[in-house]
């Protein structure tokens, strides 16, 4: 097992984009072996960051909703199913950044994506609003997911859930990013965000799996705030 999880994420692509999708990986098992003191810090400090943040970012959640409801009323929340730990689908937060009937709008857009793979990026989406790009830029609209983490439906780091109808979708290497709960942060959000494609995420998520640690948790939970300010790639 130690000799396979030294193998670079590199060689592990190669069996995926030669259509074989060969998992030389098991990523379950490498999560598996993780410590779980290690499992059980990273819950409680979940809980109790995400508290202590919906406390101090109140201001911030009361004066995104009146904005929301001033532009475009109600409701200022967005619900939608994505695909959880394990392929556990589960309802996620968001302040609600485009038009009431976007989501009626989601089959005739797809032509449109700019994003390869199972995920889906327009960078000027006319569905957002005026009110919707600003938070998004500054990830604002992601700021209810701390409820989903007090739930226990995600953690503050970890890949980012897309949608369980396009994980669905994703062949058995790709679901293996997974195999641990979705979270706020992770590789995907401190190197580039959407203008990472499909492949490369799912790289740098599994490579997440093999690195994962407190050490490695604190350090991309720090290197988010200079992405998020920096904007990068954010839309």
């Amino acid at each position: 097992m130690a000799k396979a999880a030294a193998l670079p994420v590199r060689d592990l692509r190669a069996g995926v984009t030669t259509g074989r999708k060969i998992i030389e990986l098991n990523y379950h098992e490498i999560y598996d072996h993780k410590p779980n003191i290690y499992k059980w810090i990273k819950r409680l400090f979940d809980i109790v960051a995400s508290c202590i943040a919906l406390v101090l970012l109140s201001p911030v959640f009361l004066i995104t909703a009146l904005a929301i409801v001033l532009e475009d009323g109600g409701p200022v929340f967005f619900t939608q199913q994505r695909a959880g730990q394990d392929m556990k689908s589960f309802k996620i937060y968001k302040f609600r950044s485009m038009y009431r009937n976007a989501e009626s709008q989601f089959e005739r857009m797809q032509a449109q994506n700019e994003q390869t793979g199972h995920a889906f990026k327009i960078k000027d989406d006319p569905r957002i609003t005026h009110v919707g790009k600003f938070i998004r830029r500054y990830s604002i609209d992601e700021l209810p997911q701390l409820f989903n983490i007090i739930k226990g439906d995600m953690s503050i780091v970890g890949p980012r859930p897309i949608l369980t109808s396009q994980m669905e979708e994703c062949n058995a290497y790709e679901k293996q990013r997974l195999v641990v709960k979705p979270g706020l942060t992770c590789y995907w959000q401190v190197c580039g965000r959407a203008k990472i494609k499909w492949d490369r995420w799912v790289e740098l998520d599994l490579q997440y799996i093999e690195d994962m640690s407190l050490l490695k948790d604190l350090e991309l939970i720090f290197r988010t705030f200079p992405a998020v300010f920096g904007k990068d790639g954010a839309y």
